[in-house]
């Protein structure tokens, strides 16, 4: 199990049930372009839930990401913005 999907388990954020592992392709618009993200269910689950708890649609919270990730991968931006998160709330 690797470190960032421990840490999402013992924040609640996915549980052992969770088909988490597997990478899927989820298409969302961002600035009025579509694009695809892979990424893990879990992953985009807590996307969709920190979007909610910030009253913000999803696609507007990956647009944020998006704008400051700089020159990393959105996948990545993702992933780590999601940790960070989990990490905050410990």
């Amino acid at each position: 199990m690797r470190l960032c999907e421990r840490v999402l388990r013992i924040q609640g954020v996915i549980d052992a049930t969770t088909p988490n592992t597997r990478v899927i392709k989820h298409s969302i618009v961002i600035a009025g372009h579509r694009t695809s993200i892979s990424l893990e269910d879990a992953f985009w689950n807590a996307l969709k839930e920190i979007a909610n708890d910030e009253d913000l649609s999803l696609a507007t919270l990956v647009a944020q990401i998006d704008a400051a990730r700089g020159s990393a991968n959105l996948s990545s931006a993702l992933r780590v913005f999601v940790l960070n998160r989990a990490l905050k709330q410990r």
